[in-house]
């Protein structure tokens, strides 16, 4: 006898002919109680189907925040509803955001100051925090350098693993999105870079979402402008680069296939979540829109209008 978990439950399969699978169907087996041990194939009198007793489990969430929770200081409608079934649901989730100006306590707050609740800093990964794991994980210097072009949030997820912020010959330079961006930052980058610090972004983004249905340059752009004085590409460790899926999964304790990734961006969560191995879901609140989206060779699984539509369950 093979025994499962409490949270089985019956799913009968249509046989297409013998020894073959056809089509599974959500049909109770009423021969026995759904609170009693899972068993193996056993006939259900109500039907010709046999009955295959499996662990029924919602799917991981995984998502993005600018444009899916909220763009810029303004929560998308229904975002408050989806966080909440989540957590009455009890569905493992994360947000998983290219944002690196801010820190997991800062996005916690911020979303507090948008009437949502019951969140921890646990619940967030940010570009800007895996940046500085991947960047740890390279380096063997017992005091590793780097300059930096972006915020608070970057510099001290830099800070928190051992590196100092330097304009004496970093062996890093740094890139994310920043408020106070300049010409002279654009100056020291290069001339680092043509002195042999590595080349860094934290994400490829060219625009973030805001308030009214704007939009704002982001840390792509600022990337692209010190690429073309260098010549030199930047290493991107944020979406959709796999690293980012991967410490996702990890913290979550699932694997790739058990997780959904939700986001705005087909360029960035869905190809990231797809090659990651895991299903996903492109909301259509932020940048990818219907017409923009069959501009590119690779689909979503799911699209909706946004996270008000979405059932985490029915994943």
């Amino acid at each position: 006898m093979r025994n499962f978990p409490p949270s089985c439950h019956p799913v009968a399969l249509r046989h297409a002919g013998p020894g073959r699978r056809g089509e599974a169907e959500a049909r109770p087996c009423y021969a026995v109680a759904v609170a009693a041990a899972c068993r193996s194939p056993r006939p259900c009198p109500r039907s010709r189907h046999q009955v295959f007793w499996i662990h029924r489990m919602s799917k991981s969430i995984i998502s993005d925040m600018d444009g899916v929770i909220y763009r810029g200081k303004q929560l998308i409608p229904g975002a408050r509803e989806f966080i909440q079934r989540l957590i009455d649901t009890q569905t493992p989730f994360l947000f998983l955001t290219n944002n690196a100006e801010q820190t997991p306590l800062d996005l916690r707050l911020k979303l507090e100051g948008l009437g949502i609740s019951g969140l921890t800093e646990d619940n967030f990964i940010t570009s800007a925090m895996a940046t500085a794991m991947f960047l740890k994980s390279q380096t063997r210097k017992a005091m590793p350098t780097a300059y930096v072009v972006g915020g608070a949030g970057l510099i001290n997820e830099l800070y928190n693993v051992g590196f100092s912020i330097s304009e004496s010959h970093p062996d890093y330079v740094v890139v994310a999105k920043s408020q106070t961006f300049s010409f002279e930052q654009i100056k020291k980058a290069v001339r680092f870079i043509d002195q042999g610090a590595k080349f860094i972004g934290t994400n490829p983004d060219m625009i973030d979402p805001i308030e009214g249905g704007g939009y704002e340059p982001a840390a792509g752009t600022l990337l692209a402008a010190i690429e073309a004085a260098t010549g030199r590409k930047p290493y991107i460790v944020g979406k959709p680069n796999s690293l980012m899926m991967m410490l996702a999964t990890r913290k979550l304790g699932v694997h790739p296939e058990e997780a959904v990734m939700i986001g705005d961006r087909m360029d960035t969560d869905i190809v990231g979540g797809l090659e990651a191995g895991m299903s996903t879901a492109l909301v259509l609140s932020g940048v990818s829109s219907r017409a923009s989206m069959e501009q590119f060779p690779y689909q979503p699984d799911y699209v909706f209008d946004s996270v008000a539509d979405i059932d985490p369950q029915a994943l």
